[in-house]
């Protein structure tokens, strides 16, 4: 036989006229643990972050792992347009202070609207917006949160697997449009090593990405985003704490391991090539699977 246990229904708290429970107190709950959002185990990198002439950000945090920000708005009763605007404008902010970053916009209110619904979705998939709705309750002395996503960022495919997903441009697009003709040149001396070891490869300008083709086939063990200032080299490999470290040492920028492709994203600035040659060469090695590269005992998972 069941035993029989008791019901208790909490009650509900409407925060906004509640003088205990106000603004501050909840961005501080979620500053103490942000895995309350629901968004995974993020870590706090700021509160109240000063923008330049835009007010302060609530709360900046960051996946450890990935290193994604998410630049988080908070707001009791219903979501707004200033908010909205706030959210959006902070987000833009700091997507370009720290473009090496992924970043997503959040805004945790106490009621999601319906029309903040329709005016999210004529940008949805344009710009990475998250929207939690949290619920506060009181039971005899104590209050407990709940936070429910409902808009969440849109995920788009892996756009170098996707062959019908690829734009194609050309160098001049990269050199112009995306990066200068001294990052794109910091690709062909990358490339140049690969070939070395490796012919037959190609480079292939998309859209999105400068990709590898291996006698007409796609091979994109390596792809190449060429910036204004840099050029970030996207290695796919399984993760390992040794290699993070070997990577580290050798003084090159390590930006963050991407979970969701596999990939090292790697910063190469002017003279870098030239300067880590033996390194890359090893890294290129390890990366097509190819013996001697130099790397020992890479099983370890970060």
């Amino acid at each position: 036989m069941m035993s029989e246990f008791e019901f208790i229904k909490p009650q509900k708290m409407n925060m906004k006229s509640d003088p205990q429970l106000n603004e501050g107190w909840l961005q501080e709950r979620i500053a103490k643990d942000p895995s309350i959002l629901g968004l995974g185990d993020l870590i706090l990198k700021d509160k109240e972050r000063l923008q330049p002439r835009a007010g302060r950000l609530d709360l900046l945090l960051q996946d450890p792992d990935s290193n994604k920000r998410y630049e988080v708005e908070v707001q009791l009763g219903k979501t707004d347009e200033s908010h909205i605007i706030r959210t959006i404008e902070y987000w833009d902010l700091e997507r370009k202070r720290y473009p090496q970053y992924e970043h997503c916009a959040v805004i945790v209110a106490e009621e999601v609207t319906s029309r903040f619904l329709n005016v999210v979705n004529l940008f949805n998939g344009y710009i990475p917006l998250i929207a939690i709705q949290v619920n506060a309750y009181k039971l005899e002395n104590k209050y407990f949160l709940t936070f429910t996503t409902i808009f969440d960022e849109i995920k788009f495919g892996n756009l170098e697997e996707d062959e019908e997903a690829r734009e194609i441009t050309d160098r001049n697009y990269w050199e112009k449009d995306k990066g200068t003709s001294k990052t794109v040149k910091i690709v062909d001396e990358v490339f140049e090593l690969i070939t070395e070891m490796n012919p037959g490869y190609e480079l292939k300008y998309n859209k999105f990405y400068i990709g590898l083709a291996h006698n007409n086939q796609i091979d994109n063990f390596i792809i190449f985003r060429a910036k204004r200032n840099f050029t970030r080299i996207e290695v796919r490999l399984k993760r390992s704490d040794i290699l993070e470290q070997k990577i580290e040492d050798s003084g090159l920028e390590l930006m963050d391991y991407e979970k969701r492709d596999g990939r090292y994203r790697i910063v190469l600035k002017p003279g870098d090539v030239e300067k880590h040659k033996k390194f890359l060469v090893d890294l290129i090695k390890l990366a097509k699977d190819v013996e001697g590269s130099g790397f020992q005992d890479q099983n370890d998972e970060g």
